[in-house]
């Protein structure tokens, strides 16, 4: 072999290590911005009631019911928004649309920060569910410099960076807001502001050109999304189970800083501890027992096991009479969380490259149909049930919804990995 032939070697080895360090910085990026999102919402849920009792009055039960709108703006915009944002990630690649969505993110934050009306909280929310693009793009992301046979890991370790946000936000959050229930929010729009720069710097394109596609503004819409991906197999099935999933999933979010207050007299700092906990747990599940789990159970045992361990805690959230037993189940619940990573897995192995994008904008999509609705059933069977009128008071009555939706989810779980051909 001449000089000349071999000349061309190093320069494919130079490639494919700046490859190799592109596709790394991508990921790291990923999930830090995962891990600051997470921790910004952390750090206001433990003040949400303070702010809201601020501003409109009333009771625990009262304001709940505002909370439970707030959660449905922003959930009704992101259904109409999430798919073009994923779509144009598709076309323009994920950076651009990454960035913007993360620079609104912290321009929310500072609104509701210093929102002198609930008027103006509305407002905040909006802006925030028109650009919630990080979780779409972010899941993109990582099926773009992720080998498909190691995407439940990637999806595992962004999970990993969701329950450490969880474990630092609430902890900040209670501290914080215990006397000075507006600051949480401004700390959070400051860590939002600072990952945009970094992002900025350090953050490489992942899609490649030849992965990218034409924008459809007639692709660009969940039903339409929904209804193409409805056309995979298997992907339908799981759909199904995610949709139940996510309604039962947003009883946490939407009442358990109300339930514990009203159940155990919980104070903010009470509140962000759990969730520190909680966020703890789930860390450790995602980002060091889910690697074994998936090598001992396989993707679809993984799933199965994660629901009916999920199931099994909101009923335990429901009926705990002290605290310390709402710890106990944060547990199961945490090792639980190993089937989303799993489903997405499999969900991802079902689409082409070129359709990662608008299936990722589907999820998000399909996440934020349940979370129009699933907040507003959730806080308004905790409305009733904790009514002074009401025949019966019982604030855990959210969690035992979901626990059955959830024995929902594992009925139809069943029945679309039934029809899964790839290997588990």
């Amino acid at each position: 072999m001449s000089a000349e032939a071999e000349l061309p070697l190093p320069a494919v080895a130079d490639y494919a290590e700046s490859a190799l360090r592109s596709r790394r910085r991508a990921l790291g990026f990923v999930l830090i911005t995962i891990f600051i999102d997470t921790m910004g919402i952390g750090i206001i849920i433990p003040v949400m009631p303070k702010l809201l009792l601020e501003l409109v009055g009333g009771s625990l039960g009262s304001v709940a019911i505002y909370s439970g709108w707030l959660m449905f703006l922003f959930a009704a915009l992101q259904f109409l928004t999430a798919p073009v944002l994923g779509n144009l990630s598709d076309c323009f690649g994920r950076r651009p649309v990454l960035l913007v969505s993360l620079a609104v993110y912290g321009l929310d934050l500072l609104i509701m920060g210093w929102a002198p009306t609930i008027g103006w909280l509305f407002v905040g929310r909006g802006l925030s569910g028109i650009f919630s693009a990080t979780y779409v793009v972010a899941s993109a992301y990582i099926t773009d410099v992720t080998a498909p046979e190691n995407r439940g890991r990637s999806f595992g370790w962004m999970g990993a960076a969701f329950g450490l946000g969880f474990v630092i936000g609430p902890a900040i959050g209670g501290i914080l807001g215990d006397n000075a229930h507006r600051l949480p929010f401004f700390v959070a729009a400051g860590l939002a502001a600072a990952n945009v720069v970094y992002g900025y710097f350090v953050l490489p394109e992942s899609l490649d050109p030849a992965n990218r596609r034409a924008f459809s503004l007639r692709r660009a819409h969940a039903v339409g999304a929904l209804r193409r991906l409805f056309r995979y197999p298997v992907v339908g099935g799981l759909l199904v189970a995610l949709l139940l999933f996510n309604i039962a999933h947003d009883a946490n979010p939407a009442t358990w800083t109300f339930a514990t207050m009203d159940k155990f007299r919980w104070t903010a700092f009470d509140v962000g501890l759990s969730m520190t906990f909680m966020g703890l747990c789930v860390a450790l599940s995602q980002g060091v027992a889910l690697g074994p789990a998936l090598r001992v159970l396989g993707e679809r045992r993984a799933i199965i096991v994660g629901f009916t361990l999920a199931a099994l805690s909101f009923l335990g959230f429901a009926f705990a009479s002290q605290g310390w037993m709402m710890y106990v189940w944060m547990v199961p619940y945490a090792v639980g969380s190993i089937a989303g990573p799993a489903t997405t897995a499999i969900l991802s192995k079902q689409v082409p490259a070129n359709v990662q994008g608008e299936l990722q904008g589907a999820l998000s999509a399909l996440r934020s149909i349940t979370s129009c609705f699933a907040p507003l059933l959730m806080t308004g069977l905790f409305s009733y049930f904790t009514n002074p009128q009401s025949p019966l008071h019982f604030p855990g009555i959210s969690f035992l919804a979901a626990s059955i939706l959830t024995f929902g989810t594992l009925v139809a779980v069943l029945g679309a990995l039934s029809r899964v051909r790839s290997a588990a």
